[in-house]
């Protein structure tokens, strides 16, 4: 196990964190300000990576696609907030997930007709298919750096937009005394619709952008939600702070754990064996974390309605 190899799978693992972080501060929004459990939220993340990956294979232009993606998800999202989310607003959270968990159901089937069920190919931009020497020994994809760099400036972006603009305040005082908002004049109803299609845009993002480093495929969105509803917990309901660091521990944590867990079972265990418990560990590892955070910070790390 050499040092090069450990730096690399770091950065796999902030870049793989980065890409949680979009995905859970739209559902950490939604959550934490709104109130509403939308567990439909790895949907608009699948969405937007098979569209990103058509728009792409049409266009032969990546930025156009992250585009398209991000536009159709959005406009998806609109007509699922309309149709059915306001109709949840104020019902129990049980009632929200069992309607939510019906529209994954739907948007799989959906997919399933216009992509058909097996897997599809999300090309890699041709200018960042190609390696970047980052020092000696270590070349390091350039389409991996583009993800790094597009979930840090994604990142400060929200961080800025929630803190330091009115709209960011507006959105903290809906979520921290909705009646007395509403009395200072600010239109809470409408703030929140905003949150939404901002959570659906993240997310379309962030399939958009994972779609070439993973096999975009029907069921995407619940196998990632999982991972995304833990960095929630860590972090902290409605905290955009505590997702972001949440996110890199899990993206970490899962990312090295997949890649040198393997590596010493096989040192007792045959490597096939040692191969399928590796995952396995990884994810145990994953949530292991997720115990110890909760038994010293019962509400996340940085909760936002503590």
């Amino acid at each position: 196990m050499s040092g090069i190899l450990v730096l690399e799978q770091l950065l796999n693992g902030i870049g793989y964190g980065l890409m949680l972080f979009l995905l859970a501060a739209g559902l950490t929004l939604v959550f934490g300000i709104m109130d509403v459990l939308n567990l439909a939220h790895g949907s608009l993340f699948m969405a937007g990576a098979y569209v990103a990956a058509e728009a792409h294979t049409r266009t032969g232009s990546f930025a156009a696609a992250i585009v398209v993606a991000v536009l159709v998800t959005v406009v998806v999202a609109l007509l699922i907030e309309v149709l059915l989310m306001r109709r949840l607003y104020k019902r129990d959270h049980l009632a929200q997930v069992l309607a939510t968990f019906g529209v994954i159901l739907v948007a799989d089937d959906i997919v399933k007709m216009i992509w058909g069920p097996s897997p599809i190919m999300a090309p890699t931009p041709a200018a960042l298919s190609g390696p970047v020497e980052l020092m000696d020994g270590l070349p390091y994809p350039s389409y991996r750096l583009v993800i790094l760099a597009g979930g840090v400036l994604m990142a400060l972006a929200l961080y800025v937009l929630v803190n330091h603009t009115r709209i960011g305040m507006r959105v903290r005082a809906g979520a921290s005394d909705r009646p007395m908002a509403e009395l200072m004049g600010v239109r809470v109803g409408r703030i929140f619709n905003g949150v939404f299609l901002l959570g659906a845009a993240l997310a379309a993002l962030a399939g958009a952008l994972m779609g070439p480093i993973v096999a975009v495929q029907v069921g995407m969105g619940e196998a990632i939600l999982i991972p995304a509803l833990v960095v929630l917990v860590i972090g902290g309901i409605g905290s955009v702070r505590g997702a972001f660091v949440a996110a890199l521990l899990v993206g970490v944590v899962d990312t090295i754990g997949r890649a040198f867990v393997p590596m010493l079972l096989r040192a007792t265990l045959p490597p096939a064996t040692a191969a399928d418990l590796g995952p396995l560990f990884a994810e145990v590892a994953m949530y292991a974390l997720m115990v110890v955070v909760l038994i010293f910070r019962p509400s996340g790390l940085f909760s936002a309605r503590s």
